[in-house]
């Protein structure tokens, strides 16, 4: 069992320092911090008879391990060195890792692997770099598991909530193909994108949205509050005149609701639940990835998206020498959709069984005819050179599939938000607008 030598921090502020043996360094956390303790410093001394056996490459003397463990103790400066350590713990605790922070450490690791950096080095100097209490931490983690033999994916997918599920498979895949550089790059480019669509797609849906819910405030305000209120002003009057049908329609339906409003919550709520537990189970799930592919809008750049991330991947594979079932077993995780997981395993099987693994996708009708004859063709000549002239194919289709969502989705909410205007024009101004001109005073005086 691997031994760790910790340092940490009790509730009274007093630092410990022990050795102990545990089964991870995850492990051991988990333990000091539910015995009340907040852990600095967790490093890895030895890897227990064990792990010498399954790795006997790894030749680091326990002594030095030791030793280096016990030159970073600064222990003639605790009280100095304890209030530091209470303030990055805080820090530890508060801080955020951002999106940005993500992305400015993978550029920083692919810039160190592309000037010949090894993953120990890299990481370690990331980590004592980086600004980011929290990921810091988490690097300090994952170069421990590096230094252990691990992959770098190993310990990224217990930061499922840090690290993205695609982010994590394309380290996965470069770790696995010898091409982790490459597979870096992707992963920025695919968080740069990300967030870049994001952003896009909020400058869209926030404004109108705002709008929408505005709109949708006035009119049923106004006809809870309003409308009943021109009305008595009418009745006590003595006035003959009579608010709009569909107004009085409207608001007496608002008063119905409001004596039953927790009604509609429960439907809501029962349908919204029935959905998810729905969506939970294998079926269910399936139908609602068809979905995404084939939905309004969005259904074809969820589909472009996913399917040039796992032509990427595979280009990847198949450059580092690998064969196309192989290429297609590891690729087939940078993506989470079940329907194209279906089609990868079909294409799997039609290559066990001697047929083209070309057809499935085919078959599912989701890629386009241009894409499939490229893929053919590939099969026949060099499907790795293929293969890359369609990834530049599919970030061009990408890129046409956003302008048109960018230049569909405004108009469609624009509409909507319209509509919801009208609506609040004829329901709710226009009965204000017959008590500001006071024609009913008229039929109030019998004139």
């Amino acid at each position: 069992m691997p031994e760790y030598i910790y340092r940490a921090i009790d509730d009274h502020g007093i630092m410990l320092k022990n050795k102990v043996q545990e089964k991870s360094k995850q492990n051991l956390v988990k333990k000091l911090k539910a015995n009340g303790l907040t852990p600095i410093d967790v490093r890895q001394t030895s890897f227990g008879k064990s792990k010498k056996a399954k790795r006997p490459g790894h030749n680091k003397d326990i002594s030095e391990l030791v030793k280096l463990a016990n030159e970073n103790d600064r222990s003639t400066t605790a009280r100095k060195r304890s209030a530091k350590e209470r303030i990055a713990m805080k820090l530890t605790q508060t801080e955020k890792i951002t999106t940005r922070d993500i992305i400015v450490f993978t550029q920083n690791f692919y810039l160190l692997k592309k000037a010949g950096f090894n993953n120990v080095h890299a990481l370690s100097t990331l980590s004592k770099s980086c600004e980011n209490f929290a990921l810091q931490d988490i690097l300090d983690e994952i170069l421990t598991g590096v230094e252990a033999g691990d992959y770098m994916y190993t310990t990224m997918e217990l930061y499922s909530d840090i690290f993205p599920y695609i982010y994590i498979n394309l380290v996965k895949v470069g770790e696995l193909s010898g091409s982790l550089e490459d597979s870096l790059k992707q992963a920025v480019e695919y968080m740069e994108t990300s967030t870049e669509l994001t952003k896009k797609i909020k400058k869209i849906l926030i404004p109108n949205i705002a709008q929408f819910i505005f709109l949708l405030v006035v009119l049923v305000v106004g006809s809870l509050v309003l409308i009943p209120t021109i009305q008595n002003v009418f009745e006590q009057l003595g006035s003959t005149d009579q608010l709009p049908w569909y107004t009085m329609m409207f608001s007496h339906f608002l008063q119905q609701v409001q004596k039953v409003w927790y009604i509609p919550i429960i439907i809501i709520a029962a349908i919204i639940g029935a959905i998810y537990a729905r969506i939970q189970t294998p079926e269910g799930r399936y139908k609602w990835d068809d979905f995404k592919y084939h939905m309004p809008i969005f259904g074809s750049l969820f589909f472009a998206i996913d399917f040039s991330r796992i032509s990427k991947a595979m280009l990847l594979n198949l450059k580092n020498g690998m064969r196309i079932q192989e290429a297609l077993e590891v690729s087939k995780n940078v993506v989470k959709n079940y329907v194209m997981l279906s089609i990868i395993e079909s294409s799997i099987n039609n290559i066990i069984i001697g047929k083209s693994w070309v057809e499935p996708f085919e078959q599912s009708g989701l890629p386009s005819a241009m894409v499939t004859e490229m893929l053919k063709i590939g099969m026949q000549t060099d499907l790795a050179e293929m293969m890359d002239k369609m990834v530049e194919y599919m970030d061009m289709d990408i890129n046409v599939i956003l302008q048109r969502i960018v230049t569909i989705l405004p108009q469609i909410l624009y509409s909507v938000v319209g509509i919801l205007l009208i609506f609040v024009t004829l329901v709710v101004l226009v009965p204000c607008i017959q008590v500001y001109m006071g024609t009913f005073l008229f039929s109030a005086a019998g004139m």
